[in-house]
């Protein structure tokens, strides 16, 4: 008799199959576009990764599209804190953290800071010398 494709191993009821979407050490697992509702570009200009955010409003109240990330985020970032390290301690790809900071920047709970060196486009010739003294070694 063949082994009835629902059962597992050492499962003996088939209705106790386990899912793709939980992690039974995690608990559920929500795939990165489903906190964002599909989005991948933050509204309005561009955030860059070495960015400094900090909430304007730590306490701030629930909003009627506040997910639990977006208060994760208000209270991780009241003090200074770049997106890069605000992603890592969440846990959260950068690609979804820059979506939620957009949502955060339009309502006005954070403000973002860019160092002048990302704003500022490269100076060619600074690079051409570091790529120089690398050819060099």
């Amino acid at each position: 008799m063949p082994a009835d494709p629902l059962q597992r191993s050492g499962s003996g009821d088939p209705l106790r199959t386990p899912h793709d979407w939980m992690d039974h050490d995690a608990g559920p697992v929500v795939r990165p576009y489903a906190m964002t509702g599909g989005r991948v570009v933050p509204s309005g200009t561009g955030i860059d990764l070495v960015a400094f955010v900090v909430s304007t409003m730590p306490d701030a109240g629930s909003g009627p599209h506040m997910h639990p990330e977006h208060h994760a985020i208000v209270a991780a970032s009241w003090e200074p804190i770049s997106v890069v390290e605000l992603a890592a301690k969440l846990d959260l790809s950068a690609g979804v953290v820059r979506v939620l900071l957009g949502d955060l920047r339009s309502a006005g709970l954070i403000s973002l800071y860019e160092p002048p060196a990302a704003t500022q486009p490269h100076d060619v010739d600074v690079l051409k010398a570091v790529v120089d003294g690398l050819r060099a070694l």
